[in-house]
Parts: C-alpha cells; sequence; structure tokens
C-alpha cells in the first residue's frame, strides 16, 4: 500500500506558510508538472499535477489545513470532518488560477458554458457646483450618455420577427472541449464568443449589437454640505446588465469651488475680519457676512490682533446628519499705512499718555525690564 506524500512537502512550503506563498508554490509546481510541458514523461507528470492539485485543495482552505495539520491525511478521509478529492470539483473551484497560468476556462472536464447572467458597467459622472450650491444643497438634472438595450430586439441583435439560433460550433454551449491525454479542456467558442448562440438576421436598429448608444436624462438630489471628492452613487443607474444581469450604478463625484471670503475645513467655516486700532482698544459691534445673511458680533474692548470668535452653528451642514459646524471669525487689528497730521498728532499725544502710564518707577532699569513691564 502506498503511502501518500506529506503536503507541504509536495508544494515546497514550510508549514507556516501564508495563503500567498502556498498560492505561488502551486502555480510553480502546476508549471512544472502540465503534462503540456512533459510530452516525453505524461504518465509520472499527470500524477505530480494531480498530487499537487490535491495538495492546493487542502492547504488553501483554512478548515481542511486545521484538520491536516491535528490528523494528517487521516484526519481528511474521516477522523476531523474528512474530504474527498474530485478533480472536476477542484478545477471548477481553482479555475481562476488554471486561468492565470494556462490561458484556459477548464480542465478535468465539466465543460459548464460561460452564458452566466452579467452585471452591467458602472458609470462616472464629474459634476462642478458653487460652494453656495454645496452649503444649501440643489436639485438639478443631468444628461449621461450610455449603452441601453434596443427596444427593438429587446437587446437580443435579432431581426424583429426572427431570433438568434444556436451556434454550429459549439452547438449552444458556448465553449468548445477537446480531448489531450488525462485532460478533458474546455476553452471559450470563438465563433460566438462563449454566449452559444449567433445572429443571422441583425437588427437594423443597432446592427446585431443588442445595445445603442443614447443620451439618459436624470434628476439628481445633491445633500447640503458637500464637499470636493464626495462621490454619490445612484444603484442600478448604470448600464443595463446582459443576459439578464443587473444594471450597474452611475457615481457622481463633485468638485466644489472655493470661496472668496470663507475657509472651509470640514463642515466649519473660517474668515478674518479686519478692524482698526481705536476699535480693538475701546470695543465695537462689527457686521459680520455668514452663508444666511450679515450678523452682529461684538468685540470687547482691549482685543488683540489674532483673537478668534466664533458663532454656532453658522458653519456648513454634514451631509450625514444634517448637523452644522460652526463659523470662526479670526480678528486682525490693522495698522495705518498713512496718517494725516492732525491723526499723527494724536497718536503722539496718545503715545505719551501711555508711555507714562506704562513707564517703571525705576529710571535705571534696563531697556529689557522696561518693555517686560509694559507688556506683563
Amino acid at each position: 500500500m502506498s503511502t501518500k506524500r506529506d503536503y507541504y512537502e509536495i508544494l515546497g512550503v514550510s508549514r507556516t506558510a501564508q495563503a500567498d506563498e502556498i498560492k505561488s508554490a502551486y502555480r510553480k509546481a502546476a508549471l512544472k508538472h502540465h503534462p503540456d510541458r512533459n510530452p516525453e514523461n505524461q504518465s509520472e507528470a499527470e500524477e505530480k499535477f494531480r498530487e499537487a492539485t490535491e495538495a492546493y485543495s487542502v492547504l488553501s482552505d483554512t478548515q481542511k489545513r486545521q484538520v491536516y495539520d491535528a490528523y494528517g491525511h487521516a484526519g481528511l478521509s474521516g477522523v476531523g470532518g474528512g474530504v474527498g478529492f474530485d478533480p472536476s470539483s477542484i478545477f471548477d473551484q481553482f479555475g481562476d488560477i488554471f486561468g492565470e497560468v494556462f490561458g484556459i476556462d477548464e480542465l478535468f472536464g465539466g465543460g459548464r458554458r460561460r452564458t452566466r447572467a452579467q452585471r452591467g458597467n458602472d458609470l462616472r459622472y464629474d459634476m462642478k457646483l458653487s460652494f453656495e450650491e454645496a452649503a444649501r444643497g440643489v436639485q438639478t438634472r443631468i444628461k449621461i450618455p450610455r449603452s441601453e438595450l434596443c427596444e427593438q430586439c429587446n437587446g437580443s441583435g435579432a431581426k424583429p420577427g426572427t431570433h438568434p439560433v444556436a451556434c454550429r460550433t459549439c452547438h449552444g454551449r458556448g465553449q468548445v472541449q477537446y480531448q489531450q491525454g488525462f485532460f478533458a479542456i474546455s476553452r471559450t467558442c470563438s465563433a460566438c464568443g462563449g454566449i452559444g448562440h449567433v445572429v443571422e438576421h441583425p437588427c437594423p436598429n443597432c446592427h446585431g449589437d443588442g445595445r445603442i448608444e443614447r443620451e439618459r436624462s436624470m434628476e439628481l438630489r445633491i445633500p447640503a454640505g458637500v464637499d470636493s471628492g464626495t462621490r454619490i452613487r445612484y444603484a442600478g443607474e448604470g448600464e443595463p446588465g446582459s443576459r439578464g444581469g443587473p444594471s450597474g450604478d452611475l457615481y457622481v463625484v463633485l468638485e466644489v469651488q472655493e470661496h472668496p471670503f470663507f475657509e472651509r475645513r470640514n463642515s466649519d467655516l473660517y474668515c478674518t475680519i479686519p478692524i482698526n486700532m481705536a476699535q480693538a482698544a475701546l470695543g465695537t459691534k462689527i457686521p459680520v457676512p455668514t452663508l444666511d445673511g450679515e450678523e452682529e458680533l461684538s468685540i470687547p474692548a482691549g482685543t488683540q490682533s489674532g483673537s478668534i470668535f466664533s458663532k454656532k452653528g453658522k458653519g456648513l451642514p454634514d451631509p450625514n446628519t444634517g448637523r452644522k459646524g460652526d463659523l470662526y471669525i479670526h480678528i486682525r487689528v490693522a495698522t495705518p499705512a498713512k496718517l494725516t497730521r492732525d491723526q499723527k498728532k494724536m497718536f503722539e499725544q496718545l503715545g505719551e499718555t501711555l508711555d507714562k502710564e506704562n513707564r517703571p518707577a525705576t529710571r535705571n532699569s534696563s531697556l529689557f525690564e522696561r518693555v517686560r513691564d509694559i507688556f506683563g
């Protein structure tokens, strides 16, 4: 009685190998031992190819691998919830690997048709919004070029009154099979492209394609508070699927123009407002622009340049929750660049008064100490 080889040894990987490492090792083994590449020793190559595939079927499955690590081959035959090995099921399960390695659809028979329903393509539409539109939300109508099913042939591509006929090359299977030694290999039928049927009398409206290019108009509602880069999905508004498959989705990607006055940070708004030195020293009330119009802001006496005040709830709404951010006002005290003779005289008088009030008691104090006393 022959003893089965260790699966890790077959693939040449360690027992701690990760999934990607196992998959890569299997690809190499499959390429090396594929019978087509070993015409002089096909029998031995077929056995090693089958052995590598069986090892991969176990080690690539987390549950089967745990059983194998715990109980070995005995566990797979029934002790730990055993698994059997069926070549056709193995190649169905790992068809993607064989497609990558050999460029074929199936091995070991099975011959399933590649005529499954296919989902339609997703579409993207780029939309520009003004800052105000983004802040308040907008309802608009757009036109989207897309391919749609031909209404005259209902997407069949056949002239009204006729129907597609079964492909004579693959007899409606969508695939052509041929035997090569141990393998039954299936390839997509080149005559029908894997559909399984051909159109003998094309529809004059779509010329047998089953689809026509059309510009579709639809209404969109953009929520308030969106920002540049926001992507809104409209399910089922993409291109229609084929063979009864669902339609794709439409993704609207937004680009919001910057505001000339406000700076946006998420849902909060920031702005800078200049005031003169008298307003900063004496205090005042100034008008502040918001998205809803002007509002009054009280500036207390002695306000320093760089002070920040806020208006709660005067920012942008969150497009998901509707909660509004805040408006932050940065105060900049402006120093006049030019003064009239009277203004200059008043500033000189003010300067003398401030100098007397802030002059240190000791005349012999250093300049550093005097500056420190003035500014606290």
